[in-house]
């Protein structure tokens, strides 16, 4: 592996200011949102819509590093021709691609699921990274209920991670390492702090174990929250908090940064939260984001697949973007939010 090459990718990724869009969702998630706003999901449109976004130049310039394609996506060309993943290395971002499988039931483990996608996947990493990429993302789903997370659903997760981890690195691709603890439950937030705790100590250990150059990684974790369940809620103070505490607890500083998920919080629920861990700096690695709907929900919702919304669409997403560019250096303020968009 080339080690300077994939310092130099994952440190990009990070860039100060900037973080990254993920727009990596597979068929069936975007069907779903975009039969939430009446839009068929053929292959056209969903390539128009994430066309438009590619081509929001202020956000894709300013505020956003790096964008995860799904397998249609990075293959997809636009309107005059230009394959997307061009479109997306022309503006100034780095193309990366979604490599898993999805996931399945873990059996005799009721309640869990483990992710698919190793086998063959040396292969496709290299015609991805010839169609462009230069990172891949890998998603692990650990939840939180009665009886479980249990050791097998952690540890099998986390190996499979860690191993997918060392094949990118092998192909001189920046793997994003994403262990994402669930806030779909009834638990609260010391349940998720220990439960995020233990994922990120048995990760950091099946990393080392497969030899992961730690400098050559991102690490997209959840943050320490309450499930959505829960009738105890946190304040943004407690997140910020008791998530920058676990991540001090578990991750090494040699790894070249952090790219929250989101995982369901509202668009400025996740800056809030992202905007008050970097201020409780500094801290031991760059800290951003790594969105999807958080970025994209009110674009998507006002484009609704017509084109004579996308300027409006555009201009909602190039505002997102650079609420949460402000937040990776806590300069979020909230009467940014309607300053910025009267303008």
């Amino acid at each position: 592996m080339n080690r300077d090459e994939l310092v130099k990718t994952a440190k990009a990724m990070v860039a100060k200011g900037k973080g990254i869009l993920a727009a990596d969702e597979s068929s069936g998630t975007i069907k779903k949102r975009f039969d939430a706003i009446g839009v068929e999901s053929t292959e056209d449109n969903r390539r128009d819509y994430r066309e438009m976004l590619f081509r929001t130049a202020e956000a894709m310039r300013n505020c956003i590093s790096g964008v995860i394609l799904f397998d249609e996506t990075i293959r997809q060309k636009a309107k005059d021709g230009t394959p997307l993943a061009k479109l997306i290395a022309a503006a100034g971002s780095i193309p990366g691609i979604k490599v898993d499988k999805g996931t399945k039931p873990l059996p005799f483990c009721p309640g869990e699921v483990i992710t698919e996608g190793l086998d063959g996947l040396a292969d496709r990493l290299k015609e991805y990274r010839e169609l462009g990429a230069r990172f891949a993302k890998w998603r692990a789903v650990i939840d939180i209920g009665t009886g479980f997370p249990t050791y097998t659903g952690v540890s099998t997760n986390t190996n499979a991670l860690a191993r997918y981890a060392a094949i990118c690195q092998e192909a001189d691709i920046v793997p994003i390492v994403e262990p994402e603890v669930l806030m779909d439950g009834g638990h609260d937030i010391d349940r998720c702090a220990e439960v995020t705790e233990w994922v990120l100590k048995t990760q950091f250990s099946d990393l080392y174990h497969q030899r992961v150059f730690l400098e050559g990684m991102v690490l997209k974790p959840n943050m320490v929250i309450a499930g959505k369940k829960s009738p105890k809620k946190s304040s943004t103070e407690e997140v910020a908090e008791k998530t920058v505490r676990a991540l001090k607890d578990c991750v090494p500083a040699s790894v070249a940064g952090i790219a929250f998920l989101s995982g369901g919080q509202s668009d400025e629920e996740a800056t809030v939260h992202l905007n008050l861990i970097n201020r409780l700096g500094p801290l031991p690695w760059p800290v951003t984001f790594s969105y999807g709907r958080a970025l994209q929900h009110l674009p998507q919702k006002l484009w609704s697949g017509k084109a004579e919304n996308v300027v409006t669409a555009q201009r909602a997403f190039a505002h997102r973007a650079r609420m949460n560019g402000l937040a990776t250096q806590g300069q979020w303020k909230p009467e940014l939010e309607k300053v910025d968009m009267a303008a």
